[in-house]
């Protein structure tokens, strides 16, 4: 079977012929009758260990970076009740910075990486970056698919690609990122979901937060939707992240209420569920404390 028939093959094990008004009309209703539900201290406290703190400004530096992890190390201290974020994320040149630097455990390293964040360079830097990045301390790599492949039904070249950085990855966790607000209907996000899952992602992620829309409750029906008839076909977990434009409080109990209704209770560890943001950690401990924090 050739590459491309295969990936047609596996498309045709799922519904990948979805309705946008009823993914919407099905989203509307989760969150009229079940986020509330969820809006309390310790789903709080569990969506803050969910956060993948992350910092993917042009303005980054060595010392900034070595700043933001600074609060990571102090975090345990101050805040001896609650458990620390899941990962830092930063740019690849940072890792060793963050790596140097991070004194606590149970903290991963996550870069971004693969051309990040458009994907637009040559499949060779995109294997030369991530393999460099885990050189210089990353536990895990963010990339993003080569939408321009996948909107153009080039299938084989786009899931090649994430085939060869999951080889480069070998036992580092691989992060998908599907940039949903480019894939336009709920259709597409559900094969580029599909495809990716197939192609050695251990996670799935909404967005890289560049371009608008980033993350929406709709696409991330979709994605749960497409972890759980993948599971159900091959017995493999494959984790769930969705990431930009998480503003509020209410915005991460949308995603945590999608998450439990479709996926499971299971699923509610930062093993298989992480948040990207730096925005969303404060306004979290706020809540928690029932006073206004700004530590990070």
């Amino acid at each position: 079977m050739s590459n491309s028939s295969k990936y047609k093959s596996a498309l045709e094990k799922y519904n990948i012929n979805l309705n946008d008004a009823e993914i919407k009309k099905e989203v509307d209703l989760l969150i009229k009758t079940k986020v509330v539900e969820n809006d309390t201290i310790d789903v709080k406290k569990a969506l803050f260990s969910f956060i993948d703190l992350t910092t993917l400004n042009s303005t980054d530096n060595d010392e900034s970076v070595m700043k933001f992890t600074e609060k990571v190390n102090r975090f345990d201290s101050e805040f001896a009740d609650l458990k620390n974020v899941a990962a830092i994320c930063v740019y690849p040149n940072f890792a060793q910075v963050v790596k140097d630097t991070l004194e606590v455990e149970n903290v991963n390293i996550a870069c971004v990486s693969g051309g990040f964040p458009s994907s637009q360079t040559f499949i060779e830097v995109k294997i030369a970056e991530t393999a460099m990045a885990i050189m210089e301390g990353a536990d895990e790599i963010d990339i993003v698919i080569s939408v321009g492949h996948f909107l153009n039904e080039n299938y084989e070249e786009m899931c090649d690609e994430i085939e060869e950085l999951k080889n480069t990855c070998k036992d580092k966790h691989l992060k998908v990122i599907l940039e949903t607000g480019a894939l336009q209907t709920s259709s597409n996000i559900k094969k580029a979901s599909i495809l990716s899952m197939y192609s050695g992602a251990d996670f799935i992620k909404t967005s890289t937060g560049k371009q608008q829309p980033a993350a929406t409750p709709e696409a991330a029906l979709v994605m749960c939707q497409a972890i759980k008839e993948y599971y159900d076909i091959t017995g493999n977990k494959i984790g769930f992240k969705p990431a930009g434009g998480i503003n509020t409080v209410n915005d991460a109990l949308i995603y945590y209420t999608i998450v439990k209704e479709i996926l499971g209770e299971e699923w509610l560890t930062n093993k298989l569920f992480r948040i990207g943001t730096s925005r969303l950690a404060n306004l979290l401990l706020s809540e928690i404390r029932g006073e206004e924090v700004k530590f990070f």
